[in-house]
């Protein structure tokens, strides 16, 4: 079997179209196009289902991608690096959300990249859920973390660590935010309290209410900053209240520039998740990366 249709074959099956694997091969459409359906007869069988946005695998496909898509990586990492002794300095390509990354991972891989024969250097790449794992599919990350399990065998994922979320407020700001009941619990009263928010949807804060009131936020935004560093600037100068993970505004708790404005008995998780290709860990510097990640995390939470 043509390795060139194998790769191709492997490329649309992360990318999901032959239009996004024709960008990332270099080729023409067309191109791709006559390469899958040459396999296709080799095979005697689809491997693709064509659809109006992109192409969805059939079960046979699946399964030649489950197989085929580790050795191909394999190869690809030996004729990018060659067979010298000297080329085992790699680079370590990660994606994942841009605060957790800018304070998590990111700190602890540095200490793997010094030039020890086993180190690498390091890039990285933020971005959504969505936007990571698609990357990391179409071969342009190889580590993800992500908030979002994969669903399929081309991605492996393993839980990282979970993130607590705090109701918080600078100190002046939380003496004007009054208890009110609701449901029998007692909640801050948020009727013109200003927010700090990432999206207009208010995804924290809902989240927030949905878990520990089992309600909903009845006010909008005030500010909103695709940051939640840039959210944490935000409370602890005033501006309002906002729902943070703890490792992020832990310092500030402890310096009393904010506080919490309520303890619930069972807080509000999200889990992260580190996300590899399916058979990348056979490659010694995305294992050792994922391995000290996975070690790393375990002192996080």
């Amino acid at each position: 079997m043509d390795l060139a249709l194998l790769r191709t074959f492997v490329t649309v099956h992360r990318a999901g179209s032959f239009t996004r694997a024709a960008a990332l091969l270099g080729l023409s459409q067309p191109a791709v196009t006559s390469q899958i359906r040459t396999l296709e007869r080799q095979l005697g069988r689809p491997l693709f289902l064509r659809q109006a946005r992109g192409v969805t695998p059939t079960s046979i496909g699946d399964e030649l991608a489950h197989k085929a898509a580790p050795h191909l990586d394999a190869l690809v990492e030996i004729a990018e690096s060659g067979l010298d002794d000297e080329s085992s300095f790699r680079t370590l390509h990660l994606a994942g959300p841009p605060e957790f990354t800018a304070e998590r991972a990111l700190p602890a891989l540095t200490e793997l990249t010094g030039e020890d024969g086993q180190g690498f250097a390091l890039r990285a790449s933020f971005g959504t859920a969505e936007e990571v794992l698609e990357g990391l599919s179409a071969g342009h990350h190889d580590l993800a973390i992500s908030t979002a399990r994969p669903r399929g065998a081309l991605l492996t994922a393993a839980p990282l660590c979970d993130e607590e979320h705090i109701l918080v407020a600078a100190p002046r700001r939380a003496h004007e935010i009054g208890p009110m009941t609701l449901h029998g619990k007692d909640v801050p009263a948020l009727e013109n309290v200003p927010l700090v928010e990432v999206h207009e949807s208010l995804p924290f804060v809902s989240r927030y209410w949905a878990s520990v009131f089992d309600s909903r936020p009845t006010v909008s935004g005030t500010v909103i900053a695709p940051d939640l560093r840039a959210v944490l600037a935000c409370a602890v100068a005033g501006v309002g209240l906002a729902v943070l993970p703890r490792y992020l505004c832990a310092s500030a708790l402890e310096q009393g520039d904010v506080v919490a404005l309520h303890e619930p008995a069972v807080p509000p998780l999200r889990t992260y998740f580190l996300v590899v290709r399916t058979g990348t860990l056979a490659m010694p510097h995305i294992a050792r990366a994922h391995e000290w990640l996975l070690r790393a995390a375990s002192q996080w939470c």
